[in-house]
C-alpha cells in the first residue's frame, strides 16, 4: 500500500517532463526544420527572401479557409483540404522568414459570423454548398498604410505557383505603382473593347463580344495593360511592350516599334509562321476574297537586328510530337508540329532563369529563329510540312533573348503619305508639302533587349489556358510561367522572377518514353509499306470497278468479278498484316507496364517475407539458446 503513493507521483512527474519536452521540442521545431519534399515545396526561394528582408512596415496576412464547411461538401471541395496545409505551412515559412515583420492569421468563415462577412467585404469568391453553409479559400494582406491586396481563390492551377502568387502581393504592397505593359496585335487578343452601350446593342442583336485571351485577363491582375494600335507613330510611356502576332505592319508602326527599343525599352515580340489560334472570323469575313493568312513575321526589324524567322519553315520533333487529328474524319495520329516541350528532355535554357526551372510547355506549328537569312515561302501549308519532315541532327531555336547595340531599318526614317480619298471623293494630285517624314535614332545609344518568341499558340487559350464550370480561367502548362518570367526578367522585380522560376513539376517516364518511342520507330517502317500496299489495293479495285460497271459483256464482267475478288483477299490480308504490326505494338507496351507494375509491387512483399524469414530463423535459435543454457543450470 504505500508504494501506491509513490507510483502515482512517478507516473504524475513523468506526465509533466513528458508534455514539457513536447512543448519544448515543439517550440524548437518551429526554428529549426527540414523539408524533405523533392522540389523544395517548403523552402522559400531566395527571392522570395530577399523581398521578405525589404519589409520596412509590418503586415498582416488574413487566410480564409472554410475548414469546418469542408468537411461535409462533395469530394471536389475536401480535395482542398490538402491544399490547404501547404499553404498554411508555407505562410508560416513567410512569418518565421520576416521576423515579425508579418502576422499570420488563420480564420474559418462560418455562416453569419463577421469573419464571412469580412470575408465578403475583402472580395473573397464565394461558394455556396448548402443553404447555410459556404466556402472560401483565398488570402487577404493589409498593410500599416492601409494598402489591402488579396488573392480571392486559391485554384488548383495555380498550386505551382502560390509562392509567387503571395510574394507578389507583398512587393506590390511595397511598391504599390503597377508596371505599365502595352500590347499591340493583329490578332484579336484585347477582345472586343467597347462601352457598355455598345455591348449591350451587341447583345440585343444577338452577338456577343468577343473576351480577351486568358494571358490578357491574367496580365491586368498584376499590370497596367492598355492596347497600342497598328496604326500608331509613337510609342512611349511603357516599362514592356508586346507586339503579338504582327501581320502587314506599316512602315509608320514598325518605325515606332524600333525607336521605342532603341531609345531603351523592353519589348516581347511574338511571331508565328502558322497561328492556330488566330482564326478568321467566317461571319465578318467576305467569302468572294482569300482568307487572311495566319502567319506573322517583322522581317524588317529581324534583319536590321540580324535574326530571321524564315518563312514556311517549321519545328518538329518525333519524341516530342504530341497525338492528335489534323482535319476533321481523321484517325488520331502523331502531328510533329504540334510538341510537348519537357524539361526531362533537355528542351530549356538550364542556364537562363527564365527558363531555367520550366516543366512543360506544348506549342503548335512554332517557327525557328535563325542568324543566317533562309529564302522564305510563299504559302503556309501544313500537310505539306508534315508530309516532307525530315529528321535533323541539330536543336533548333524557338526563342530568344537579343541583347545589344541595335541599328534602325529605318536609317533615312519613314514617309508619311496623306490617307488616300475615300470612294467617290475627286482624286487631288498628292501635294509633296503634305508628305511627312518620321526621323529618330539610327543605332541605339545603350544595350536594348528584345525577347523573340517564334510561336503565338503557347500563350493562347487554345493551348495555354482552359475553362472550368466552377473556377473559370485556368492556367494549362508552364506558357504562361515563360511569359511572366521573361516580363520580370526585361521590365519587372529579378526577385519575383527567381520565385517564378519554380514551374510547375511533374515526374515524367523518361524510359519508358524512350521505350515506346523505339517501338514506334520499329513499327513505322513497316506500317508505312502496308499502308502503300493497301493504298494500291483500293486504287486498283477502283479501276476495276469502274471497267466493270463500263463494260456490257458478261465473260469480260465475271473476270473483273474474279480479279476484284483477289484484290479484295489481299487487302484484307494487307489489313490484318498492318493490325499485327501495331498489335504487336502495344503488346511491346504493355508486356512493359506489367514488368513495371511488377517491379514496383514485389519488392515491398518480398521485404518483408525475407525479414519474417530471418526473424523467424533467430527466434529458433534463441529459443535453442535458452533451453541449452537451462539444462545445464
Amino acid at each position: 500500500m504505500k508504494r501506491m503513493p509513490k507510483t502515482i507521483l512517478a507516473i504524475l512527474f513523468i506526465a509533466v517532463i513528458a508534455v514539457s519536452a513536447i512543448s519544448m521540442l515543439s517550440r524548437l521545431g518551429q526554428s529549426v526544420r527540414v523539408d524533405m519534399t523533392d522540389r523544395k515545396l517548403y523552402t522559400l526561394s531566395d527571392g522570395t527572401r530577399n523581398i521578405l528582408a525589404g519589409i520596412k512596415q509590418p503586415i498582416t496576412i488574413k487566410l480564409y479557409f472554410s475548414k469546418t464547411a469542408s468537411s461535409k461538401a462533395p469530394d471536389q471541395i475536401r480535395f482542398y483540404t490538402n491544399y490547404y496545409n501547404y499553404v498554411r505551412a508555407l505562410l508560416e515559412e513567410y512569418s518565421l522568414a520576416a521576423k515579425g515583420m508579418i502576422k499570420l492569421e488563420i480564420i474559418d468563415p462560418r455562416p453569419y459570423t463577421d469573419d464571412e462577412m469580412a470575408a465578403i467585404r475583402y472580395g473573397l469568391k464565394r461558394f455556396n454548398i448548402s443553404e447555410e453553409e459556404s466556402f472560401f479559400f483565398g488570402l487577404v494582406l493589409q498593410t500599416q498604410f492601409g494598402v489591402t491586396k488579396n488573392i480571392e481563390f486559391f485554384t488548383p492551377d495555380r498550386q505551382s505557383f502560390v509562392e509567387y502568387d503571395i510574394s507578389y502581393l507583398i512587393d506590390t504592397a511595397m511598391t504599390r505603382q503597377k508596371k505599365k505593359i502595352g500590347i499591340l496585335s493583329s490578332a484579336p487578343v484585347m477582345g472586343d473593347e467597347m462601352s457598355g452601350y455598345m455591348a449591350y446593342m451587341m447583345q440585343m442583336q444577338g452577338q456577343q463580344p468577343r473576351p480577351a485571351w486568358g494571358f490578357v485577363n491574367q496580365l491586368k491582375q498584376m499590370y497596367e495593360v492598355s492596347t497600342v494600335t497598328a496604326d500608331t507613330e509613337k510609342i512611349s510611356d511603357l516599362d514592356l511592350l508586346m507586339v503579338i502576332q504582327p501581320k502587314d505592319l506599316p512602315d509608320k508602326t514598325l518605325f515606332a516599334i524600333e525607336q521605342y527599343i532603341l531609345n531603351g525599352g523592353k519589348a516581347m515580340l511574338f511571331v508565328d509562321p502558322y497561328c492556330v489560334s488566330d482564326r478568321p472570323d467566317r461571319k465578318q469575313q467576305n467569302p468572294y476574297e482569300a482568307p487572311p493568312t495566319q502567319a506573322s513575321n517583322l522581317d524588317k526589324l529581324f534583319k536590321a537586328w540580324g535574326v530571321e524567322m524564315p518563312a514556311m519553315t517549321f519545328a518538329g520533333d518525333r519524341n516530342l510530337a504530341v497525338t492528335g487529328s489534323v482535319a476533321p474524319n481523321r484517325r488520331p495520329e502523331q502531328v510533329l508540329g504540334i510538341m510537348k516541350l519537357e524539361s526531362a528532355k533537355k528542351c530549356f535554357n538550364g542556364q537562363s532563369p527564365v527558363s531555367a526551372m520550366l516543366n512543360e510547355i506544348t506549342v503548335m506549328f512554332p517557327g525557328t529563329l535563325k542568324k543566317a537569312a533562309a529564302e522564305a515561302g510563299k504559302e503556309t501549308d501544313i500537310h505539306k510540312f508534315l508530309r516532307e519532315f525530315r529528321d535533323g541532327s541539330e536543336p533548333v531555336v524557338m526563342a530568344c533573348l537579343l541583347n545589344g547595340k541595335f541599328k534602325s531599318a529605318f536609317p533615312d526614317g519613314v514617309k508619311i503619305e496623306p490617307a488616300a480619298p475615300e470612294e467617290g471623293a475627286e482624286k487631288k494630285p498628292v501635294d509633296p508639302n503634305a508628305v511627312r517624314t518620321l526621323t529618330g535614332l539610327t543605332e541605339a545609344r545603350g544595350t536594348c533587349s528584345v525577347a523573340i518568341f517564334a510561336d503565338v499558340d503557347f500563350i493562347s487559350d487554345l493551348v495555354g489556358y482552359q475553362t472550368h464550370p466552377l473556377f473559370g480561367t485556368m492556367i494549362v502548362g508552364d506558357g504562361s510561367a515563360l511569359m511572366l518570367n521573361t516580363i520580370e526578367d526585361l521590365a519587372g522585380s529579378s526577385n519575383l522572377m527567381a520565385v517564378r522560376s519554380r514551374g510547375q513539376y511533374s515526374r515524367p517516364f523518361v524510359i519508358v518514353d524512350k521505350i515506346v518511342a523505339d517501338a514506334d520507330k520499329k513499327t513505322l517502317e513497316e506500317e508505312n509499306r502496308i499502308m502503300a500496299q493497301i493504298k494500291e489495293f483500293q486504287t486498283q479495285l477502283n479501276q476495276k470497278l469502274a471497267s466493270m460497271n463500263s463494260k456490257e459483256n458478261e465473260l469480260i464482267n465475271k473476270t473483273i468479278l474474279a480479279e476484284k475478288k483477289d484484290i479484295e483477299l489481299k487487302l484484307l490480308d494487307a489489313e490484318k498484316k498492318l493490325r499485327q504490326v501495331k498489335m504487336s505494338k502495344y503488346q511491346t507496351i504493355e508486356e512493359l507496364g506489367l514488368k513495371l507494375k511488377n517491379i514496383c509491387t514485389l519488392p515491398g512483399p518480398a521485404a518483408i517475407l525475407l525479414i519474417a524469414i530471418v526473424l523467424g530463423i533467430r527466434r529458433s535459435f534463441m529459443r535453442r539458446h535458452y533451453i541449452s543454457h537451462a539444462s545445464d543450470a
